[in-house]
């Protein structure tokens, strides 16, 4: 199969250089105040739209990816709300993969998540962490195989060490590293293609070093893109003494695929549960949703029902346009369906109800109005733009007072 085109990832974390600019911007651009984000309002309280579906014995653990930085953890009560009240066990960010000091996890960075995973015993954290940096930058190969091969002698060693010593430092020893993901890709710079093995060596070393730090119970999610892509990515698996889940992430393309053919494609929906199976090993779903193929309600029937048959540790739905339900009104059919699907859903079962043999199709419902979620300036304020990293760091967007010059007359 071609090799898959790259999904939009402009919402998730890519750097920080905009901020060596901020003083001389804010400087230029006159008095400023910070507009703080506003939250979701609550939904109404209301029953279940259509017949909902019947629960499975065994509830996957779910979430959704909802912002990187603390808007994301404010978000997950409103999607909770949305859903009846569903429980939301899983928090799922990305460590910015611009530079190491970010990748070791920079101060403050991962507060906010911690404080929400510590709230509740049953709760689960999902860390996406990048192997290299310059990540997204486009690294050519031939530096890439260097890298790894760095990698694989130990020189990055330290920075893992320190990202270990942060994560048992803030009391969640027990995070799900999604290390590497999508390594048989082209995305990447922590991209497998280039040297294979080296790659596998320097997975290992990383594992081997996080590890050795005390206090740590950290589980290794390794999660390649659904397919080909660039490489077979079993090509890149590290060994299971290494990894602790077999993830993979799924969005709805490319375009024309049906369902069954995702299942049934070369290193397919298949092939990953097949593979967990023979090596012993639990799936995940970290990254999932909509793509190529638009408003498809077919494709969110299905992948729900594929995962509530096949019990993932988790999964965690990619909630922004063009692949989410709650933060994006593109994609009303769709919404409705995962709506119906996950409405009210918590830990337990129904009581006295059978585990189907099929999840439920659900009736027709009527489509939910998507909640706005986008942050509100200040009356008077023109909204500067300065990237989703910048305002992370301010709490906030920046906008400039229309009104400044006259406060002085």
């Amino acid at each position: 199969m071609a090799v898959r085109q790259s999904r939009n990832r402009s919402r998730r974390p890519a750097g920080v250089a905009a901020a060596v600019a901020l003083a001389a911007l804010v400087a230029a651009a006159g008095p400023t105040v910070a507009a703080e984000p506003t939250p979701p309002a609550p939904a109404p309280a209301v029953p279940a739209p259509g017949a909902p579906a019947k629960k499975p014995a065994v509830t996957p653990a779910f979430g959704a990816y909802l912002d990187y930085g603390p808007r994301g953890v404010a978000r997950m009560a409103g999607l909770s709300r949305w859903l009846g009240d569903a429980e939301l066990r899983v928090g799922h960010t990305y460590l910015p993969g611009d530079r190491w000091s970010n990748i070791e996890g920079a101060p403050t960075f991962l507060d906010a998540w911690a404080d929400w995973r510590t709230r509740k015993a049953d709760r689960m954290f999902v860390l996406n962490v990048p192997m290299m940096e310059r990540n997204e930058e486009g690294v050519g190969d031939d530096e890439v195989r260097a890298l790894l091969r760095r990698g694989a002698a130990g020189e990055f060693d330290h920075h893992f060490r320190a990202l270990a010593e942060r994560l048992v430092e803030l009391k969640v020893p027990d995070t799900v590293l999604v290390l590497g993901w999508e390594m048989n890709g082209i995305t990447y710079t922590h991209r497998c293609g280039p040297d294979p093995e080296a790659w596998k060596t320097y997975w290992k070393r990383i594992v081997t070093t996080m590890r050795a730090v005390p206090g740590q119970k950290f589980r290794f999610d390794f999660t390649p893109s659904r397919g080909r892509d660039a490489v077979p990515w079993t090509t890149c698996y590290p060994g299971d003494e290494t990894v602790d889940i077999i993830g993979m992430d799924s969005y709805d393309q490319p375009r024309g695929m049906k369902f069954d053919e995702q299942v049934k494609e070369p290193y397919g929906l298949q092939a990953h549960v097949d593979f967990a199976k023979k090596h012993g090993k639990p799936v995940s779903y970290p990254e999932w949703g909509l793509f190529r193929n638009g408003d498809n309600a077919e494709y969110m029937r299905r992948m729900l029902a594929w995962m509530d048959e096949h019990k993932p540790v988790y999964n965690t739905v990619t909630d922004y346009c063009p692949h989410g339900v709650w933060q994006c009104d593109d994609n009303p059919r769709s919404t409705a369906v995962y709506r119906s699907v996950l409405f009210g859903r918590t830990d337990e079962p129904a009581p006295g109800t059978p585990e189907p043999t099929a999840p439920a199709t659900p009736t027709t419902p009527p489509v939910p109005a998507v909640p706005e979620t986008t942050p509100r300036p200040p009356a008077g304020c023109s909204p500067l733009e300065l990237g989703d990293w910048v305002e992370y760091w301010l709490g906030g967007k920046l906008c400039m007072r229309l009104d400044w010059y006259s406060r002085d007359e």
